[in-house]
């Protein structure tokens, strides 16, 4: 009878624990109910309960019972991260789990765009919903000397590219990094530069570069329009670049260059200043750093728009007003 009884005891303790694997798989493979995909953010210290809080408050849960005593049961596979979290529509509780006790954290993203103004960058950082902001107090100088820029205007030493980030990144990490890839690109192009160039420093081919980036955005103009410059320091013509006028303009600039504007004497006016203005004008991307220390060999000297995104080179001043006084003639019929 006693035997009959444990092994009666044993069947129904068998088939419990059978029903309650069951209804584990079953819960912990169930999809969410989530209509899409959404984010999760797990803070410090947090357990499974309060996950499964989260996940109810979320209403990507009906019930927080399955989660909390599988976390009760197998807390080893339960040890969440702290991070934020992207988690995809078709995504089950187990799927979940992994995701949390692996830490893949998701992968936000910000764009720095060639061309663009250091106070563009921390415009672009500011308006990120996901990047902590730390120094939007600061001023330039100040934010310079946090990101180790060894300059009170810290224009140019942002490498523009595409940055990759976890949530709550602060501002200053990420200016470190443009900072370090900038440095870095850099170094490695004025290593391998031609010979002659008429640069003295690292620094004063960025600013050059700076001012090709400004130039055209067509890259396949870049090594000859870099030329022209090399052409024209070698000479000790003055660049006459509109860029730099603008730059030095400031919130002044309008749209339009007027010939007050190229007579006013400021630091950035290459029209009233000879060789280099002082710092880069704008983030320089890789194609015109390139061009910069690497630049066409020609006999230009003068450029000028060519309407069509692209320029029209000049060895002489007089072949030089030719083309201008063409693009001129091309502007008014297009009117």
């Amino acid at each position: 009878m006693l035997k009959k009884l444990l092994l009666i005891t044993l069947l129904i303790l068998i088939a419990a624990f059978t029903t309650l694997s069951y209804q584990f798989n079953n819960a912990l493979n169930q999809p969410l109910t989530i209509n899409e995909s959404g984010f999760i953010s797990v803070k410090p210290g947090s357990s499974i309960g309060t996950l499964a809080n989260q996940l109810i408050d979320k209403k990507w849960l009906d019930t927080p019972l399955w989660l909390k005593v599988y976390g009760r049961l197998f807390p080893e596979k339960t040890k969440i991260k702290a991070g934020t979290y992207l988690i995809p529509k078709s995504t089950n509780l187990k799927d979940l789990l992994i995701q949390l006790v692996d830490g893949k954290e998701h992968q936000f993203s910000v764009t720095l765009i060639e061309g663009t103004r250091f106070k563009d960058a921390l415009a672009i950082l500011a308006a990120h919903p996901h990047i902590k902001q730390t120094i939007e107090d600061d001023t330039m100088s100040q934010i310079a000397a946090k990101v180790g820029i060894e300059a009170e205007n810290p224009e140019g030493w942002l490498f523009p590219d595409t940055y990759a980030f976890t949530a709550d990144t602060q501002d200053i990490t990420l200016l470190k990094r443009a900072y370090s890839n900038m440095r870095s690109k850099l170094t490695k192009l004025w290593d391998s530069r031609a010979e002659n160039l008429p640069y003295k420093t690292p620094y004063q081919a960025l600013i050059m570069a700076s001012i090709i980036e400004k130039e055209t955005s067509y890259i396949a103009e870049q090594p000859l329009i870099s030329s022209v410059f090399v052409n024209r320091l070698n000479k000790r013509m003055r660049l006459q670049t509109d860029p730099t006028v603008i730059y030095g303009l400031g919130e002044r600039y309008q749209g339009d260059i007027t010939s007050a504007h190229l007579r006013e004497k400021t630091a950035y006016n290459t029209y009233r200043i000879n060789g280099l203005p002082p710092t880069p004008i704008a983030m320089a991307g890789l194609s015109s750093l390139e061009a910069t220390l690497n630049p066409a060999i020609s006999d230009y000297f003068y450029f000028v728009s060519g309407g069509n995104g692209k320029h029209v080179f000049s060895k002489t001043l007089s072949e030089h007003n030719r083309a201008v006084r063409a693009y001129l003639k091309q502007q008014k019929l297009n009117k």
